[in-house]
């Protein structure tokens, strides 16, 4: 099991950041939200930065079909409105689902963004490791 999305409401923090973690440990993963923001989150780009991931041409997607029919796992990190939350339509999918209760880093200060940062990082590693 080796192609990974990880799924967020907004596609701006979260989900993005386990990508990011998931790619640079030489994972094919990709992410996606239910109602994408215009840009990715300012300070979780340089949480980011500081450990050395670059998300500055990150564009935060819009979750379809097709990048759910391409993944052997979904993780959801974390909804908290139903409605928009993919969680029911994964319901439907043949497809491995995990769901990561993670705080949303938006609105947060950058200490804050750092701890969530270094959650997802480890959630990822441990994630890899038993897909390995």
């Amino acid at each position: 099991m080796k192609r990974l999305l990880f799924v967020c409401i907004e596609n701006a923090g979260r989900s993005q950041m386990a990508e990011a973690f998931a790619k640079a440990a030489g994972f094919d993963a990709k992410s996606a939200g239910t109602i994408p923001a215009k840009t990715v989150n300012p300070d979780v780009m340089n949480a980011m930065k500081e450990v050395g991931i670059d998300l500055g041409s990150k564009v935060p997607m819009l979750l379809d079909m097709n990048m759910l029919s391409w993944a052997d796992a979904v993780v959801t990190m974390g909804c908290s409105i139903e409605s928009v939350c993919p969680v029911i339509l994964l319901e439907k999918m043949n497809v491995k689902k995990i769901a990561w209760n993670i705080e949303d880093p938006k609105g947060k200060d950058l200490k804050t963004v750092r701890r969530i940062r270094d959650e997802i990082r480890d959630k990822v590693y441990l994630l890899l490791k038993e897909l390995q």
